[in-house]
């Protein structure tokens, strides 16, 4: 090993050997050697969330007179270098950590420090201008800026996903009109229903993924209060009162989120319930989508012995030993984002149940599981109306024949013929694989005239409007 590539770093454990041209020091080191868990670094938008709270932090307590003007506007620098995305590759820890998130913090702060240190002349590592937790951690607590950064990255990440839902429920919509007009059957317990409307059906998709976008919506404003300015048990300690007054109006300036201080800033830090209600909001948009997955997989089905009621697009050869095989292999991507976000759901759930006093130390896997699932949902939606919504085409003919032949439209003759009748005919009919119309023609048991107006698919659709209550409006047409 060439010692002259390394500088020595000291701390309360002792020495070690810090690469000479890192930004960041020896605890950050320290942080990365203890926790080889996932190999995943930390979130991108969590280390831009980090540098705009330490930004804020260090304005605040300029203005508090706790920071000379020279070192505030270098710290002020190196954080916005950090959110430019130029010493992204500094923060080396891994994204579940224990400490509760404290090798985050001083990853953070070495390298803001040493950054800080460089503009001003001085050498890294050394901390004689800018020190790390003197200065760049000043007024703070590991307990107040990770969940602060935490709650930034959060609804960075939520508002990019709320657009992708967004643009799946416009294209739900575009298929619910362009199949308005298209009859199909509609099926309970895997069986024939009555018909529906394949329109009817992608509405009710939109529908769905609309109750989605509000709970997401909703679900996100508890994230906007803060507890910063409690440091490390909610006491405020070691934090001066002007800087406790400012840096949450400073934060929300900074990143154009209108944030709010906590009433209780004991509270705000020993408990995380605002990310289970996200995940909470996100597992059920992900048990909807699953869902209208499902019904795809299903009316694609086939292509000659299935359903083969709509088309998906073809993305890919389906098999290595079928030729010609496709399969519905966005929809199933869409079902297995969903069981993961599942998943960690029941991860953040218990990361924010086993929190113990004052401070929930599982903040880290909490964040690795929120941040996956908001990732992998944005991505996934937008691959499904790319992929597969956009493109659907539907077998309009083969909807109206499954309609044609089969024994649910039957229901539509019972207030007419009673149910009793009516399920002897269904029997009939599927037993001796006839029309219904036709086998009730042949029994005389109505005329076809009536069976035109009560059999008319346009009518069995339409919510509001019977078979008979049009019977009703013709005789008393007739009678008058």
């Amino acid at each position: 090993m060439d010692i002259s590539k390394f500088r020595i770093e000291t701390d309360s454990l002792g020495e070690k050997l810090v690469p000479k041209d890192a930004y960041y020091g020896i605890q950050t080191l320290r942080g990365k050697e203890n926790f080889r868990i996932t190999k995943e670094r930390v979130h991108k938008e969590m280390i831009k969330g980090m540098a705009l709270t330490k930004k804020a932090a260090a304005q605040a307590n300029y203005e508090a007179g706790m920071l000379s003007k020279e070192i505030y506007d270098a710290i002020a620098q190196a954080c916005d270098e950090i959110v430019s995305g130029k010493l992204t590759r500094q923060f080396i820890t891994d994204m579940i950590q224990g400490g509760a998130g404290t090798s985050i913090n001083m990853n953070a702060n070495e390298v803001i420090a040493n950054r800080a240190q460089e503009i001003l002349g001085g050498e890294k590592g050394v901390y004689d201008i800018v020190h790390p937790n003197d200065h760049v951690n000043f007024g703070q607590s590991t307990n107040d800026i990770v969940p602060t950064a935490g709650k930034i990255a959060a609804i960075k990440l939520t508002e990019k996903l709320l657009i992708e839902m967004k643009r799946l429920h416009r294209s739900y919509l575009d298929k619910a009109n362009e199949f308005g007009g298209v009859i199909k059957m509609g099926r309970t317990h895997l069986q024939d229903a009555v018909p529906i409307r394949l329109g009817q059906e992608f509405n009710a998709f939109a529908s769905a993924l609309e109750r989605d976008i509000k709970r997401v919506e909703y679900s996100i404003q508890d994230l906007k209060i803060l507890n910063m300015g409690a440091t490390a048990v909610g006491t405020g300690l070691n934090a001066n009162i002007t800087y406790i007054n400012k840096v949450v109006k400073i934060l929300s300036d900074l990143t154009n989120i209108d944030f709010q201080q906590a009433e209780d800033l004991v509270d705000a830090t020993r408990n995380l319930d605002p990310f289970v209600w996200l995940s909470a909001a996100l597992k059920t948009c992900s048990v909807n989508l699953s869902k209208t997955a499902n019904d795809l997989r299903l009316m694609a089905s086939g292509p000659k012995t299935g359903f083969n009621e709509i088309n998906l697009p073809q993305m890919q050869p389906g098999s290595s030993i079928m030729p010609g095989k496709v399969n519905p292999v966005i929809p199933e991507v869409i079902n297995q984002i969903a069981f993961q976000v599942m998943g960690n759901d029941l991860t953040i759930t218990k990361a924010c149940e086993a929190g113990q006093l004052e401070l929930n130390v599982f903040e880290p896997v909490l964040f690795a599981n929120l941040f996956q699932s908001l990732d992998i949902l944005r991505r996934g939606i937008k691959t499904f109306y790319q992929r597969a919504i956009s493109g659907i085409t539907v077998n309009k003919e083969l909807c109206i024949l499954y309609v044609e032949r089969s024994a649910g439209i039957v229901t539509a003759l019972a207030p007419h013929i009673g149910y009793k009748m009516a399920a002897e005919i269904a029997k009939e009919a599927i037993k001796l694989n006839k029309n219904i119309k036709d086998l009730v023609i042949e029994k005389k048991i109505l005329s076809e005239a009536d069976l035109d107006i009560i059999l008319n698919i346009d009518n069995l659709t339409s919510p509001g409007i019977s078979g008979e209550e049009l019977l009703i409006q013709k005789k008393k047409k007739l009678q008058e």
